[in-house]
């Protein structure tokens, strides 16, 4: 087991695009009856958006599992430890916390508990997803997923491994 370290800094509006943030539903909408049926038509123009869109999307995946079909350059770094990918959230929380919009956010006790929660949900194969608000209109969005397989989508290759993309 290794865990792959993900991270995300934008406007707080592109976050809250969560049609680019699930993987599409694996049917299809029907297609249009005619040439006049306008919803059924956006209806499948913005499902062929989803279906390119969400795979290539740096945007954070709402299950953080998805974050293992995302382009590999998005991977952050691969720790084989759990203590070590703690420490990388660790590292960048105390990078943003001055940015935090939240002054209870930036409190250093409970950023090392966070850490230490991250470790121990790490070890027992759990992914971890953190977020926080910067200074307006910006969000932080922090993801290690565990990979060999991934507990909640075993089927999701590892991006490390060639072989299966």
């Amino acid at each position: 087991m290794h865990h792959h370290g993900y991270l995300w800094v934008g406007p707080k509006e592109r976050f809250d695009n969560e049609a680019l943030r699930r993987p599409p539903h694996p049917e299809p909408p029907p297609p249009p009856v005619s040439h006049e049926d306008v919803k059924a038509e956006q209806l499948v123009k913005r499902y062929r958006e989803v279906v390119a869109e969400f795979p290539v999307s740096d945007l954070p995946p709402i299950e953080t599992a998805y974050w293992l079909i995302k382009p590999r350059s998005l991977v952050r770094g691969t720790w084989g430890e759990a203590k070590e990918a703690a420490a990388w959230i660790g590292e960048r929380l105390a990078e943003y916390a001055p940015r935090f919009a939240s002054e209870c956010d930036r409190d250093t006790t409970g950023l090392t508990q966070v850490v230490n929660d991250t470790a121990e949900r790490l070890e027992s194969g759990t992914d971890v997803s953190l977020g926080f608000y910067l200074e307006r209109p910006t969000y932080l969005s922090l993801a290690v997923v565990t990979c060999s397989p991934n507990r909640s989508k075993p089927d999701l290759a590892c991006p490390g491994d060639q072989s299966k993309q």
